[in-house]
């Protein structure tokens, strides 16, 4: 099969890249810049350039493809300036399945996310569940905004038909978000402070991106499966992970400390130029949970997920920190 992907130079979509190659499939990705795609065309991946504002580029590129993975996305924490989430995150998937309709592509798997429900308060939800209050996050809101995109075009039942997966927490080699920079920090021996109330459902992006063909081969359109693998917290992550490498343990911020830290980063925010780890955003997200079942992807997709303690083992290995 040919499938194109969105987003393949980033943390899930090179994973997928890598995964449909391994599978054998021909794979077209979707780069700003070819020149600057990594070792994409090494793995013989066809690299076509556009952006997810071009959907005549965009057209071009799925042209001939049995399937598009819209994978690309804005993921930042404690940017003052939403204009690009919105541009990437809710423009950008309009785009991208305008552009396979308009290139007869017959599927479309979506890259959601289980943080389209922000804070969940405790609770474990399922794909039937939906955050009907403020989001914590910008990137809650415009994913969010991008889903209820992908939700109409399925309901249009017209060309193409659209399957949406929400993943959950993702780590992984390679991972740079603040989670990855994290575990990489407690890993190498450093200096860290982590939350004691942030929970979610972690799973290894290799399970995320095996989860992302399975949706496109046996999903039913129209359907959302959660991409949930195991629940856990992020001092427990980084306890975790300390263990595994023999790094530095972390320093846990008590809960009741964060609704402060909130109040006193976002005052601060607004004369001082703050890291984003740092932001009033960032501060409500450490004191919430993201958490939900993959019951249904399991089965329905046939879909499974390493434990996170042979995950860790796994990422550990591959980025060299034992």
């Amino acid at each position: 099969m040919k499938y194109a992907i969105t987003g393949a130079t980033g943390f899930v979509g090179r994973a997928l890249a890598r995964h449909l190659h391994a599978q054998g499939h021909e794979v077209v990705a979707v780069v700003r810049s070819p020149d600057r795609a990594g070792g994409l065309a090494e793995w013989g991946v066809e690299l076509a350039a556009g952006d997810l504002s071009d959907v005549a580029a965009m057209t071009a590129a799925f042209r001939g493809a049995d399937g598009v993975f819209h994978v690309a996305g804005w993921y930042k924490v404690g940017v003052p300036d939403p204009t690009e989430a919105w541009a990437v995150n809710v423009e950008g998937t309009r785009n991208a399945i305008r552009a396979a309709r308009a290139a007869g592509v017959p599927r479309v798997v979506h890259t959601s996310t289980c943080a389209i429900n922000s804070d969940t308060d405790g609770r474990t939800v399922d794909e039937e569940y939906r955050h009907t209050g403020p989001h914590l996050t910008t990137y809650d809101e415009t994913k969010a905004q991008a889903h209820d995109v992908a939700v109409a075009a399925a309901a249009s039942h017209e060309t193409p038909e659209v399957v949406i997966v929400m993943p959950g927490g993702i780590y992984g080699p390679g991972d740079t978000s603040s989670v990855g920079e994290l575990l990489k920090e407690v890993a190498t021996g450093r200096r860290t402070m982590v939350s004691a109330r942030l929970r979610m459902v972690e799973a290894h992006v290799d399970d995320i991106a095996a989860g992302h063909l399975l949706a496109m081969e046996k999903g039913r359109p129209g359907e959302a499966y959660m991409l949930a693998g195991e629940r856990t917290d992020l001092a427990s992550m980084a306890e975790e992970m300390a263990q595994i490498t023999g790094g530095r343990r972390p320093i846990v911020m008590p809960g009741p400390l964060l609704p402060v830290a909130e109040k006193v980063f976002d005052v601060a925010g607004r004369v001082l130029p703050l890291p984003p780890q740092f932001s009033g955003e960032a501060m409500r997200s450490a004191r919430s949970s993201y958490l939900g079942t993959s019951i249904k992807a399991r089965r329905e997709l046939g879909w499974s997920y390493r434990g996170l303690h042979r995950g860790f083992v796994d990422t550990a290995e591959a980025e060299g920190w034992i």
